[in-house]
């Protein structure tokens, strides 16, 4: 029989999280959820707790700590609190895989200290790779940590790449539904609603990447995220638009073959795929029968309406620090525009403006993507 794999989950109650945790419980034999971790959700992390009995729990937001501790005070589970706790913890021997579920920035740091332990890793924070990607790269090839995707466009990729080689890939493409406004005239975007923005039309995600997905920054950012996975150049990442979502990521051969990876537009599929590796878990659930699927379309995306795309592709040229400075005045835009205090637009013209004012660093450290992190956060909060 095979041995049970324990699992950390870096964040826990999150979308990603509660479809990771689905998985394991439909494969009880192999997996144990050995690690729960959330920042602020202290109900949904105390009521995951009782029902998966993990080893430890760390709550991010130390002022729910008490309120956390007491409330599993009944049970042998260790609870924890802080940023620093879900660093350390990430690296004790018991734990086997991280899947790093966490929103943004924040997954950087447990992520490295999950390397530096020779960690397998499930990665669902983009980011990490997105503010930091040459860094990661640097470290995983001096560590025994393999890191996995877990993104179903990443997960595509890596599917079409089995057993192929490197030289012979002429180009990856990344596929994107369009989002909620696809099809919306470049002029209504002024008026964007939050609640517009969050009516995706075939994922259901948290609130910020459903935002980046509206924005299609979301879209940039698995195009960056995939240069690092994969080893190509940003220029040999082309982004088409396939509505139905079906297709998750293609890849073009130098012989001008294509391979694509199709399926239901269900996270549960590439967090199962990334869990079993190397090999695949069976499952009667979530399947997919093509002749429902007829009508499969594929366009060209609106750069003048998504200039997010256009910002993305400039922070791949551009290297350096400068993938960091959009992540991070993104993630203050989005909040802003979440909270209803800056319109549709106003994410772009912030980030644009971000790019412009942080000083540029052309081979950071990870103190640079700190210091970085710090000071576009603070000037865009300055301007919105």
């Amino acid at each position: 029989m095979e041995e049970i794999r324990n699992i950390a989950i870096l964040g826990s109650t999150g979308s990603i999280g509660r479809q990771t945790l689905d998985v394991i419980a439909e494969y009880p034999r192999l997996f144990k959820a050995w690690m729960l971790v959330a920042n602020s959700s202290a109900d949904l992390l105390i009521s995951q707790a009782r029902l998966f009995r993990p080893k430890v729990v760390v709550i991010g937001n130390e002022e729910y700590y008490g309120y956390v501790k007491s409330e599993l005070d009944d049970l042998p589970i260790e609870v924890l609190c802080g940023a620093q706790a879900i660093a350390d913890v990430v690296t004790r021997p018991e734990i086997d895989t991280v899947v790093t579920a966490m929103v943004g920035y924040s997954g950087l740091a447990p992520t490295i200290k999950a390397i530096e332990a020779g960690k397998k890793i499930a990665l669902a924070n983009k980011e990490t790779l997105v503010v930091a990607g040459d860094l990661i790269t640097r470290l995983l090839a001096k560590s025994r940590s393999v890191m996995y995707p877990v993104d179903s466009e990443h997960g595509a990729f890596y599917q079409c790449l089995m057993g192929e080689n490197h030289e012979d890939v002429a180009k990856l493409i990344l596929t994107a539904s369009g989002g909620p406004f696809r099809t919306w005239p470049k002029e209504q975007l002024e008026v964007a609603t939050v609640d517009d923005a969050l009516r995706h039309p075939n994922w259901s995600m948290g609130a910020k990447i459903t935002i980046d997905s509206a924005t299609m920054m979301n879209k940039g950012f698995e195009m960056l995220e995939a240069k690092w996975l994969f080893g190509v150049s940003h220029r040999d990442i082309e982004i088409v638009v396939h509505p139905q979502s079906i297709v998750h990521s293609m890849v073009e051969f130098v012989d001008g073959s294509v391979k694509a990876q199709l399926g239901l537009p269900d996270m549960h599929l590439p967090i199962r795929f990334a869990l079993g590796l190397p090999g695949r878990l069976p499952t009667d659930q979530y399947r997919m029968t093509i002749s429902d699927y007829s009508h499969l379309t594929f366009e060209k995306p609106d750069f003048e309406k998504f200039p997010l795309l256009r910002v993305a592709y400039e922070a791949a040229e551009r290297g350096g620090n400068v993938p960091c400075v959009v992540n991070a005045a993104n993630e203050i835009a989005v909040a802003a525009f979440l909270e209803r205090r800056i319109k549709f637009n106003d994410i772009y013209r912030i980030i644009h403006a971000a790019m412009s004012w942080v000083p540029f660093v052309e081979e950071p450290t990870y103190e640079d993507y700190v210091r970085t992190n710090e000071e576009t956060r603070r000037y865009a909060a300055t301007i919105i």
